[in-house]
């Protein structure tokens, strides 16, 4: 049981410098081939950037839902009710400016762009779904835990 894949979702703006949201995300799963960047433009015409990451082998997505750390992986548990949907994916929003800075943080929609994570859970008929999502995020905080994840920007 556990994480059956992970995406990340991000945007940067023409003004933006889409090669650091890029590079955040590396960080933050710990792979930078799964990371793409697609240039398209907005309805207004303008040039957006959408910075991808997708890791949909078991291993590697459990693994990035790790790096978020004991204390983002333990804020996850406790807000589960509101962040599981009945397809039992846990939405995951983080804030940006945080991750640029090589800090790890939840947040809500608002003011300050933000990185949507989607962790689709390995979850079988019979099977509590609830109970999948606390063991999945009680292992990665354990071994969040263990490597002392995230570590930071500067120790890579």
């Amino acid at each position: 049981m556990g994480v059956h894949h992970i995406s990340w979702h991000s945007t940067a703006s023409g003004l933006e410098d889409e090669v650091v949201v890029a590079d955040a995300l590396a960080w933050l799963v710990g792979d930078s081939e799964a990371v793409s960047i697609e240039e398209t433009t907005s309805y207004h015409g303008s040039s957006v950037h959408l910075v991808t990451a997708v890791l949909e082998r078991k291993g590697p997505a459990t693994r990035s839902l790790s790096r978020l750390g004991v204390e983002v992986l333990s804020q996850l548990e406790n807000e589960l009710d509101s962040r599981m949907d009945e397809n039992n994916v846990i939405h995951i929003r983080l804030d940006l400016l945080d991750l640029l800075a090589g800090k790890v943080s939840l947040t809500t929609p608002g003011g300050r762009p933000t990185l949507k994570g989607r962790t689709k859970l390995q979850v079988y008929p019979g099977d509590d779904a609830r109970e999948i999502a606390i063991e999945t995020l009680g292992k990665a905080r354990e071994e969040s835990s263990r490597l002392g994840l995230p570590e930071t920007a500067k120790d890579e």
